[in-house]
Parts: C-alpha cells; sequence; structure tokens
C-alpha cells in the first residue's frame, strides 16, 4: 500500500480520558501498551519521564522482519525512535539519519516496504495490534523549531545543528504520513499536538489508497 496522502485525514478529540501524572490518555490504553514516538525535539522523553515510563530510547526499523517481537518493545511505556523506508535507500533510515538530511529535498517515503503484523488467527496466538499503542507527539512546527533553536545553543544534542524550519517541517510530515499509514492498516495509533494538550485521534477524510 503506497503512503497517504496528508490532506486525507483529520484530527478529533478524544473525549474518553483518564490522566496519568497530570498527562491525559485515552481512557481504553492500558498504561504498559504505550509507545511515545516522534522527530527529534518535540518532548518525547520529558513525557516519558514525567508519566514514569522506561527511561531508555529504543529504536524500530518498520522494514525489519518482525519488528513487533523487538527486544526495544519489551519494557513499556517508552519512547522509541522510528527507522523508516526511503526510495533509492537499500536501508531504513530515521529523519536525524546524515543520509536523509543530505537529501534537497529529503528522499521520499516508500510505505510498501513498511512490514505489518500478523493478524491473530488462534486463541493462543499473539494478539499484535492489541499489544502496542502508538502515541505520535506532533506539536506545531514553529514550536519545535523554537525549542530546539533554544537547545542548539546548549549544545547537548548534535542533531539540532544546522536546524532550520523547513527540516523540521519535513520531519513532522513524515510523521504524519507514517502515523496515518498504521492507523489505516489498523494499528492503535492516535496523536498529540504537545505535552500538555489531549490525545486525538485520527479521522480519515480522503480515498483510501489503493
Amino acid at each position: 500500500m503506497p503512503c497517504p496522502e496528508l490532506s486525507g485525514y483529520a484530527l478529533q478529540p478524544i473525549l474518553a480520558v483518564r490522566h496519568t501524572h497530570g498527562v491525559a490518555f485515552p481512557a481504553e490504553v492500558g498504561f504498559r501498551q504505550i509507545l511515545v514516538t516522534g522527530p527529534p525535539g518535540v518532548g518525547k522523553s520529558t513525557l516519558v519521564a514525567r508519566i514514569g515510563g522506561w527511561s531508555e530510547e529504543g529504536y524500530l526499523d518498520l522494514t525489519q522482519k518482525k519488528w513487533w517481537t523487538s527486544q526495544a518493545l519489551t519494557l513499556r511505556p517508552r519512547e522509541i525512535h522510528l527507522g523508516f523506508p526511503f526510495i533509492g535507500f537499500a536501508k531504513a533510515l530515521a529523519v536525524f539519519d546524515q543520509e536523509w538530511l543530505a537529501g534537497s529535498p529529503p528522499p521520499r517515503l516508500e510505505c510498501e516496504r513498511i512490514r505489518l503484523p500478523p493478524p491473530k488467527r488462534f486463541f493462543f496466538n499473539p494478539d499484535w495490534y492489541r499489544r502496542y499503542v502508538f502515541e505520535f507527539l506532533l506539536p506545531p512546527e514553529e514550536s519545535v523549531f523554537r525549542w530546539r533553536t533554544e537547545r542548539a545553543r546548549l549544545g547537548t544534542h548534535p542533531v539540532d545543528a544546522h536546524l532550520t524550519l523547513e527540516v523540521v517541517r519535513q520531519q513532522i510530515q513524515v510523521y504524519r504520513r507514517i502515523a496515518l499509514y498504521l492507523h489505516h492498516n489498523g494499528l492503535h495509533v492516535y496523536i498529540r499536538q504537545g505535552m500538555d494538550a489531549s490525545p486525538m485521534a485520527i479521522i480519515e477524510t480522503g480515498p483510501h489508497p489503493e
């Protein structure tokens, strides 16, 4: 299935929520299901620390065979960096990898190479679609650019070097498209537009990609 267009969805507030350490989560989501992801500088580590999650970051290559069984997903909630398939690159790239950043424009997603978990068919099979819930932390682009510019002055995060608003915009767009792709394929996904913001459900408004 090709990558969906960003114009094909809208966001709707999730009304049924519960609070953990002052952060609102969908009421039906279990604490140990949560995987927080998003581009650099959006507040993933801060959010995970605030709710008392696992402190170490993980990495998940969505093109890898059986990524849903990765040890990086064993301890939850936690922060997960994602590796994506891009046209012209045999291996998955993160949006902070130099190969992705060097492109002008950056390389395009190739969603057809993303692997998806098998559906639960028998009683004793794991239900991968219920085991994980992906929270995509995606604040407004201008806010992320401002935060990362301020952070760059401290020199603590090399990913903030030579940052531009366009790079931030492109990184957020990649994550938005992946969020919609995973949602469309049945994984449990929601979007948060800031750490203190309420979770938002994805509502598809356009035609489904074939």
